[in-house]
Order: C-alpha cells, then sequence, then structure tokens
C-alpha cells in the first residue's frame, strides 16, 4: 500500500480565441472598468465549434502525461471533474479515455461546480492510497461559454473555457497529497445553477424559450459565501496536515473572481503576493481555474519541489474545499517510487542480509 499520492504531471489548454472586455462592451450593457474593478478579469477564452470539454480534457492531459513520462496505454483511471460535460451520459471522461487511447483505464466524471477538480483530486488520491490504483490523470475542465446568457452582464462577463489536468501516483515517499477537506450545503443551490436540462426541469421549448438552460446566480449571496466556506476550508485543511499558513508557500485559488481571492486572503490573514492569481488572462473557468493555475504557477518558478501549497475552491451546490500538498513535481525525470521498486527493494535488503560473508 502507498503511503502517499504525488503529482508528476502537469499540463493545460486553453482556446486560442481570446474575448476581451472591449469585445463585451458591444454585445452587453457594460465596460471594461466596470468588469476589471468588480472581477480583475481583462480577457477570456472561448472555445471554437469544434471544441468540447472533451477535446480540451485530452489536450491538456497529454501533456501531463507527458510530463509524468506516463504512456496512456499505462494509465488506469481517468476522472473528469466539470459541470459541463459532452453529455448527460455517458461521461466526459469515457470520451477521453478514447481519444488518449488509454486502453486500460476506468473512466468516470465528477461534477461538484467549481470544486469539481478538488473533489476528483480527493478520489484518486484515496484510491492511490488505498492500493487499489497505482496512477490516475485528474482533470478540470470546462465550456461554459455555451450555458451562458450573452444578455445577462452578471454573468456572461464572469466565465471562460479551458481545461487543466495532473498525473497522480503511487510514491513510497513522505511529499504528496496531504490533506483534502469537501464540504456542501444544498439548501443553497438556487443562488448558482443551470434550473432546466435535468431530471426534475426537463427540457421543453418552455424552458428554451425562458432561458432556463443558462446559468443564473445570486451574486452577492454567492460572493458572502464563497470567502467565508474558503477560509474555513483552508484552515481547516491546514489543521488535517499539521501545518499553519507559514508553512505555506503558495495558496492556489479556485479564480472566481477577484474581491473574493482577496477577502479570502485577508480573512487568513495570508499575503497576497503569496497567491497565485491568473483571472484576468482566463476569466472562471470553474473547475479547470485550479488546473490551469498550478500549471502557470509551475511554469514561472511559483512551485518548486519541496513547496507546500493550498487548493481551495467553492461552486455551485454549494460546494466548497481545500487541499494541502507538497509539491513533488517531474522536471528532472525522477519517479516517485511505487509498489514494485518498494517490493524489489525490500527483497534486495533480504537477500543483502542473508548474503554470507
Amino acid at each position: 500500500m502507498a503511503k502517499n499520492a504525488v503529482i508528476t504531471g502537469w499540463g493545460f489548454y486553453a482556446p486560442s480565441r481570446v474575448m476581451t472586455n472591449a469585445e463585451l462592451e458591444r454585445i452587453v450593457d457594460t465596460s471594461d472598468e466596470w468588469i476589471t474593478s468588480r472581477t480583475g478579469i481583462r480577457e477570456r477564452r472561448i472555445a471554437s465549434d469544434g471544441e468540447t470539454t472533451s477535446s480540451m480534457s485530452t489536450r491538456a492531459a497529454r501533456v501531463a502525461l507527458d510530463r509524468a513520462r506516463l504512456r496512456p496505454q499505462d494509465v488506469q483511471m481517468i476522472i473528469v471533474g466539470t459541470c459541463s460535460p459532452d453529455y448527460v451520459f455517458p461521461a466526459t471522461a469515457c470520451m477521453v479515455q478514447n481519444d488518449l487511447g488509454a486502453t486500460r483505464a476506468g473512466a468516470f466524471d465528477i461534477e461538484a461546480a467549481c470544486t469539481s477538480f478538488v473533489s476528483a483530486l480527493a478520489v484518486a488520491r484515496g484510491m492511490v492510497v488505498s492500493g487499489a490504483i497505482q496512477n490516475a490523470v485528474v482533470i478540470g475542465a470546462e465550456t461554459l461559454s455555451r450555458f451562458l446568457n450573452w444578455k445577462d452582464r452578471t454573468t456572461c462577463v464572469l466565465f471562460g473555457d479551458g481545461a487543466g489536468a495532473v498525473v497522480l501516483e503511487a510514491s513510497n515517499a513522505s511529499v504528496g497529497i496531504e490533506s483534502v477537506i469537501l464540504h456542501s450545503d444544498g439548501s443553497q443551490a438556487e443562488k448558482l445553477m443551470i434550473p432546466a436540462g435535468g431530471a426534475r426541469i426537463p427540457a421543453t421549448q418552455g424552458t428554451l424559450d425562458r432561458g432556463q438552460h443558462l446559468i443564473t446566480m445570486q451574486g452577492g449571496d454567492v460572493f458572502k459565501l464563497a470567502v467565508k466556506s474558503m477560509a474555513d476550508a483552508a484552515e481547516e485543511a491546514l489543521a488535517e496536515a499539521g501545518l499553519g499558513l507559514d508553512d505555506i508557500a503558495l495558496m492556489v485559488p479556485h479564480q472566481a473572481n477577484i474581491r473574493i481571492i482577496e477577502q479570502v486572503a485577508k480573512r487568513l490573514h495570508f499575503p497576497m503576493e503569496r497567491v497565485f492569481v491568473n483571472i484576468q488572462r482566463y476569466g472562471n473557468t470553474s473547475a479547470a481555474s485550479i488546473p490551469i493555475a498550478i500549471s502557470e504557477a509551475e511554469a514561472t518558478g511559483r512551485l518548486r519541489r519541496g513547496d507546500k501549497v493550498l487548493l481551495v475552491a467553492f461552486g455551485g451546490g454549494f460546494t466548497w474545499g481545500a487541499s494541502v500538498l507538497e509539491w513533488f513535481g517531474a522536471h528532472d525525470g525522477v519517479r516517485p517510487p511505487g509498489p514494485l521498486e518498494r517490493a524489489r527493494g525490500a527483497i534486495e535488503d533480504v537477500v543483502e542480509r542473508v548474503r554470507p560473508v
């Protein structure tokens, strides 16, 4: 049984089409100043007609697998966190499994809105540490532009499309994912949701005409609940890991809104210079925001081996959660010792002890 689960690969994909605030000014009653001052967003990526949640997931996963030096046919599990899947069913993860050529992998989706990636990470970690699997590709991906009301300036300015992925592997090392905390409150569901399209309110001409297949949000309530919940979850995850905020080299929050991020940091008394922010370039990519941010943080030198990292998210449902991990990385191609390596080492130790002198 592995002692821990470590991230050995990471990658992301963002669509090439950039939608700026200036472009939004031409289609909805808003302004660059209004959007930037209230959200921190200057531009976001929008998927092209041929791009889907699964296609973006596959591209991000390929980058992560290359970094981990793991072949698709050796992948044992694929988990996609998303609230904008290709289909109601089958799972988007099954589309990714096929596109990758991961012929030995199980696959399923997790839907916890913007908390989906942290939730997927928690499930994958449990499976790896239990010994059920030796590796997993964990993906957060969204194509939320297809669920936006482009006449609603309170929501259409916020969201963008993209995908991020990490490879999680079994390790005998002490580093890895040290804690994961997950919470929910379904009594608040109506404050951030897509009302129709499921079994409760099936699709009809009437639901289409009323725009019930598009995102609705009560922004003020979401803001207040997000700040408190994310800060509380961060403190819980730190306590479970036996760490304090002084131990954290970098906090990577869900990129929902710059004001939310700043208020979470303020509530925790955590300096913003140790918070990774890229919302200005991508907007709110929901489940994709944390894995995209992880990839950019590593690429820009903000993540180094041995760093303690705090991930924290909040999403519709309501759902929220946090995770503390020690960054392993894979810059030099060194792989974490897995079960085969540990077994081989144990055999060699026995042989060495009984070797005649």
